[in-house]
């Protein structure tokens, strides 16, 4: 399985090509879950075996592959990780959620989930799992593909639905990718900048958590729109007025001059992968206009 952390990620740029960025919803969030670095990284926040449903903050496309890692684990529990997707968006569950995705969910109508191994979930694991155009879930792990569950409703949006459960203490989303025609491969924006080793004592708090910011202030791509005759590689996401001539540290060209500062010292992070950004300072280079 490809390392997603590579140069090739650091200098992606969004274009027709790439795939709306993918994080976890916020507002549905198991009671002892904690989301962080712009909604990718889900972490227990007690020593508990449930209590840990995440759903993707958007519905996912047939045969996307959502990328993931393992990045703490615990030996005190059994069980493991389970994947899966629904049909029922985030937005309508009343809170709390259930305090497991088996049964208490997949015995209702709409939702679909399978148990990982305990020897595919070990922190450091990476693996990957998408549901086929004829409605099987497939994981992926170490380049083999695994059929687990059939009779996925592919005729209705789904959503990604992730159970951090058993000896699984946190996750972090990668990215996610989808061949399309077998001409090219479209992928999400990737995932912030690399985290440290598993470590049982971090608790991940190097970049921002985006729940820090209010609401009204966030700035997405997730549903804005593009005025008519503009092309998306060269409109600023944040205006969508001018043209996009600001490259930030991440590599995504996404932000006019006007907007650059202001994006820089209101919210500190990449209005499309929240990768952390800083004003330049005299001398520094951090943002790079097109010529």
């Amino acid at each position: 399985m490809a390392k997603y952390f590579g140069k090739s990620e650091v200098s992606h740029r969004c274009s027709s090509r790439c795939v709306s960025p993918l994080s976890f919803d916020s507002q549905a969030v198991g009671e002892k879950v904690r989301l962080s670095h712009g909604g990718r990284l889900a972490e227990k926040t007690d020593n508990t075996f449930k209590n840990g449903l995440v759903f993707s903050n958007r519905p996912v496309k047939i045969q996307e592959k959502i990328c993931l890692r393992i990045e703490k684990d615990s030996s005190i529990w059994d069980g493991a990780l389970r994947v899966g997707f629904t049909t029922v968006p985030p937005s309508t569950r009343s809170l709390p959620l259930p305090s497991m995705s088996i049964p208490n969910l997949t015995d209702k109508s709409g939702h679909w989930a399978v148990p990982l191994d305990e020897s595919v979930c070990q922190a450091g694991s990476e693996l990957e799992f998408w549901v086929s155009s004829h409605g099987s879930i497939y994981i992926g792990v170490n380049n083999e593909e695994y059929e687990q569950l059939p009779g996925v409703d592919t005729k209705q949006p789904l959503w990604a639905m992730i159970d951090i459960y058993g000896q699984t203490r946190s996750i972090l989303l990668l990215d996610s990718k989808k061949n399309k025609k077998l001409l090219y491969r479209r992928r999400s924006c990737p995932a912030p900048e690399p985290l440290a080793s598993p470590d049982p004592d971090s608790h991940f708090r190097s970049v921002p958590d985006v729940s820090d910011f209010r609401r009204e202030d966030c700035i997405s791509c997730l549903d804005t729109k593009m005025p008519e005759g503009k092309e998306s590689d060269n409109v600023c996401v944040v205006c969508m007025a001018k043209e996009a001539r600001i490259t930030l540290p991440c590599g995504h060209r996404c932000l006019c001059k006007d907007c650059n500062f202001r994006v820089c010292e209101q919210f500190g992070t990449c209005p499309l992968c929240r990768h952390t950004i800083s004003a330049p300072s005299v001398g520094e280079r951090w943002f790079i206009e097109v010529s």
